[in-house]
């Protein structure tokens, strides 16, 4: 099978040619496992992470990526969940062991061994991969492959930002920076919450323009003010600056969801700007988003169902990952990136 795989850590630049396509053995499922067909497999800001150094893999080479659709052709002999013909998604858990107290009680997410899909076990930038039948999910009929990728990560993990972020309807709420991820919070945040005004910082003026398209009331820069204070904000971006100028622009009990699995390290001094009164008194409070649990991603899909969510897509062929990559750190087109695999892109 071909696929795209991580070799080594390496600082991205706009030509970067970090993976190398390679032709590798089809797995070989195991009792419990799924083998996958993969048709496509949107690509995310934490790819960067995984090649850059801030989340490395445990070992190399990798094959990275996970909002993975595809169906299944081959099974374990003791699946049950799942027959042959079906479609699964696997998103960013990959596994879990189930019996820790974190499992238990509904918080998978912070399990000790937790392993991701693309960082600690191959992933979906192949044409076929495996996943445990407990961890793969099952994609509604009504959604194309292209629309449930990036469900999977950017839409679930937007998904439990708002839960974290803990608004009721009618209480302002920021986005800083609108990329796959906070394009389908402000969508959600729309139909759900329909008396919440939502207010975007972004440094692009292409995405604040489309931000606004979408339905927010106001569209800034990073370091510009909004006209009132916010309940709560949810920041997806890369960098440190996002969180010191939210935290000024929180209400007194505001909460700041901090939706990213690592930070870049290129601004990081800005955080010696904190100023306790100004971004830290009365009661505001940081959360961090700490990777997503199977119900997560089981319940946004049904949501997204019911809402009739449609994420922007831009289409790369298997083979053109870099590129996509490329474009999603430096080119900021709007929208997510999506893979297709074996199929020619439409």
């Amino acid at each position: 099978m071909k696929a795209m795989q991580i070799i080594g850590p390496c600082q991205l630049t706009p030509e970067s040619e970090a993976l190398e396509l390679n032709e590798l053995p089809v797995p070989e499922p195991g009792p419990n496992d799924l083998l996958i067909k993969v048709t496509v497999c949107a690509v995310c800001h934490t790819e960067l992470d995984e090649i850059e150094g801030r989340t490395p893999p445990p070992y190399y080479p990798m094959v990275p990526g996970h909002q993975v659709v595809g169906t299944v052709v081959a099974t374990g002999e003791a699946v049950s969940r799942f027959s042959l013909g079906d479609r699964v998604g696997v998103a960013w858990i990959f596994s879990a062991c189930g019996a820790c107290e974190y499992c238990l009680t509904g918080f998978e997410n912070l399990c000790a061994t937790f392993k991701a899909t693309g960082r600690d076990a191959n992933g979906g930038y192949a044409e076929y991969m495996i996943i445990n039948e407990n961890f793969a999910l099952a994609i509604p009929e009504v959604l194309t492959d292209e629309a449930a990728a990036p469900l999977l990560c950017a839409g679930a993990i937007g998904y439990r930002s708002i839960k974290l972020a803990g608004i009721d309807d009618g209480q302002a709420l920021g986005l800083t920076g609108f990329g796959a991820s906070a394009h389908l919070v402000l969508k959600m945040v729309r139909c759900e919450y329909p008396n919440t005004q939502v207010y975007v910082f972004a440094r692009n003026p292409e995405e604040r323009a489309y931000a606004l398209e979408l339905g927010a009331v106001w569209a800034g820069a990073t370091e510009a003010a909004p006209p009132q204070k916010l309940a709560a904000i949810i920041d997806t971006t890369p960098v440190w600056k996002t969180i010191v100028h939210a935290l000024e622009h929180l209400q007194p009990r505001g909460r700041l969801v901090v939706n990213a699995v690592r930070k870049e390290d290129g601004d990081k001094d800005y955080l010696l700007n904190l100023d306790y009164p100004s971004h830290l008194w009365l009661e505001k409070e940081i959360k961090s988003v700490a990777n997503v649990t199977r119900r997560d991603v089981d319940e946004f899909l049904q949501l997204a169902v019911r809402l009739n969510l449609q994420p922007e897509v831009q289409l790369y062929r298997l083979e053109e990952a870099n590129r996509a990559l490329c474009d999603l750190k430096f080119r900021r087109v709007k929208g997510a990136k999506v893979l297709q695999i074996g199929t020619e892109v439409t």
